[in-house]
């Protein structure tokens, strides 16, 4: 596009570059020239300074303010010579400045030249969106390759959970149960959604490690020995060994080898006090109360609700952080009824991996490097479980009362 009062330059530009092979419009004023490219965008624009109506400063201040025309390159063409004209129009957004009179060939080889440059930029653009547009479609598919990841993970450790409420069934559905319980507790307690999380695992995995505990022990009917008490013990520290096998359950796994301590420090197997205990610790030690004493045993039926709170009332900064107990009374007992009122399926789970398996779709999120990484943590955690297990395997007996409420 030449814009330029001059018929005379308008007609000399115009048989100059079209013999060069451009194609080429021409507009004696500034505003038809601006209506013009703002309809049909120009590759270039030759632009002369002093027009009538609106001058070339203000017509290349409009351009470059339109985000739909602001890349075109503006070549300013003036018999205005002075440096101060020159820096006005290329503060103005100009490419370039050729003074008049000009040479045609010093004006083909600048028009040439920021004509390849406004290719490459239109270019380089193009390419950066494409880039954009592939990150999008990356992130996408990796949010929900992640996603995939973390449900597949939940599913996988309810099956591990729930292996060893298949072992005793006095405390069946008791791993869903007190993490529920710790969940309502931790939320009320304000603590963000990662530590909530891995205070859910722990929570559900506390107890993993009495799968290493013979059954003779384990459901004796009668009071353990010293040293059946000892070997019972050991289940924080087996549980411990094979959570934190798996790098995104290191905060459950802490749970794990506390979850038997008692504020007061009376606890086992480090004998923590107070706050040295985790808080996801801290937490389950009154979920885990709440739910041993709420729930039905071979011995006595379940007690009341209002009965369970009063001793967790009780031994508040003895067995349990007063904090945490003050944060269980804050909820209402609607909620409990409904924490504790429902307990998933292990068959349903174990149901989802055997579907898992034949999914197709695990073709694009099940080859991540993190699902495969995090997925083999899983199996050679699942491995271990089943050394333990057989290791433990002996005739069952009538289960053991919880360790929580033979403490009370």
């Amino acid at each position: 596009m030449v814009v330029d009062d001059n018929p005379a330059n308008l007609k000399v530009l115009e048989d100059m570059l079209r013999q060069r092979g451009h194609e080429v419009r021409s507009f004696p004023r500034g505003r038809l020239a601006l209506t013009a490219a703002m309809r049909n965008p120009p590759d270039l624009i030759l632009l002369d300074i002093n027009m009538p109506d609106m001058n070339g400063y203000e017509v290349c201040a409009h351009l470059k303010s339109s985000e739909e025309i602001s890349s075109i390159p503006v070549i300013f063409l003036s018999a205005l010579d002075e440096t101060e004209d020159k820096v006005k129009a290329f503060c103005s957004g100009a490419a370039d400045y050729i003074s008049k009179p000009f040479q045609f060939e010093e004006v083909y080889s600048r028009v040439e030249t920021h004509l390849k440059l406004h290719a490459l930029q239109l270019a380089l653009k193009q390419q950066n969106e494409h880039l954009e547009e592939l990150v999008d479609q990356r992130t996408r598919r990796l949010q929900v390759a992640l996603k995939h990841i973390e449900s597949t993970y939940d599913e996988i450790l309810s099956v591990l959970g729930g292996a060893l409420d298949l072992r005793d069934n006095e405390t069946a559905g008791h791993s869903q149960r007190v993490t529920r319980y710790s969940s309502e507790i931790a939320k009320a307690m304000g603590c963000g959604e990662e530590e909530r999380k891995q205070i859910a695992y722990g929570a559900f995995l506390h107890d993993i490690g009495k799968i290493g505990i013979s059954d003779a022990i384990l459901h004796k009917p009668g009071k353990l020995t010293p040293e059946e008490t000892e070997i019972m013990r050991q289940h924080v520290r087996m549980g411990y060994d094979l959570v934190s096998q798996i790098s995104f359950l290191v905060g459950a796994a802490q749970i794990v080898l506390t979850h038997q301590e008692f504020y007061d420090g009376t606890g086992y197997p480090q004998g923590l006090i107070g706050k040295e205990i985790p808080l996801g610790a801290r937490i389950f030690s009154v979920a885990d109360t709440l739910d041993a004493m709420t729930s039905d045993r071979p011995y006595r039926n379940a007690l009341p609700f209002q009965t369970a709170r009063q001793e967790l009332v009780r031994w508040s900064g003895r067995q349990f952080d007063s904090d945490v107990v003050q944060a269980f009374l804050s909820i209402p007992e609607q909620v409990w009824m409904r924490a504790g009122s429902s307990t998933n399926s292990v068959l349903a789970h174990m149901s989802f991996i055997s579907s898992l398996l034949d999914s197709e779709s695990r073709q694009l999120e099940l080859t991540t490097p993190a699902f495969i990484d995090g997925s083999a943590e899983v199996v050679r955690l699942g491995a271990n479980l089943k050394a333990l297990d057989h290791r433990s395997a002996t005739p069952t007996a009538t289960p053991l009362a919880s360790s929580a409420e033979t403490k009370m």
